[in-house]
């Protein structure tokens, strides 16, 4: 497998990881005022990262550099909570000049067609004081597959605090974004890994 095959995985979950940062602070809701509260993702303080396994390759790292994201929070109702997220595609980043600008071609991320990754949140589950679920819609190549998010809050959320912080865990299957260079030497699975803080607005 070529170690290009391996870098489309790992700029896969990158976008899918900044993703899961804007699910986090939405469950992360606790008592408070009823109506939705709105938060920014603070790029200084955010990294979204994805790590992807080759057969007779180490642990592949990447991540993704421009990334923007929103979130509002109902403290009252977390499931009335929205989440959306955008990256920029060309912006992924995987310690290569060269290999990164292999994946913005057409054979993995075509950064020329399609220029940005989105998400937008469905369902927002509370699991507990510390622990949300977030599920949504991740866009990747115009293709639209769903995306199950696991939140652990860093930094409580309430109406009293003005920002947040959180760790987002997720899975992404490239195939299904038609990413399939290198399968099956280089993993079907992107493990993503996102870590952020979040301020008030």
């Amino acid at each position: 497998m070529t170690t290009a095959s391996m870098t489309t995985a790992r700029l896969k979950r990158l976008s899918l990881g900044a993703i899961p940062l804007i699910a986090c602070l939405l469950g992360a809701s606790q008592a408070g005022s009823a109506e939705a509260r709105n938060w920014r993702i603070n790029p200084a303080r955010t990294s979204v990262g994805f790590v992807v396994d080759g057969i007779g390759w180490p642990r592949t790292k990447g991540r993704f550099h421009d990334f923007d994201g929103k979130i509002s929070i109902n403290f009252d109702n977390p499931a009335a909570s929205r989440v959306s997220f955008k990256v920029a595609a060309k912006s992924v980043d995987v310690g290569s000049p060269s290999f990164n600008d292999y994946l913005r071609t057409d054979a993995f991320f075509d950064v020329a067609q399609y220029p940005t990754i989105t998400f937008t949140s469905t369902k927002v589950e509370k699991l507990d004081g510390s622990h949300a679920r977030v599920t949504g819609e991740l866009t990747i190549r115009g293709i639209t597959r769903p995306l199950t998010i696991d939140v652990a809050l860093d930094k409580p959320a309430d109406k009293a605090n003005a920002q947040i912080g959180f760790r987002a865990t997720g899975v992404i299957k490239r195939l299904a974004f038609n990413m399939s260079a290198g399968f099956p030497a280089i993993s079907n699975d992107v493990d993503l890994i996102v870590t952020t803080e979040a301020q008030a607005q």
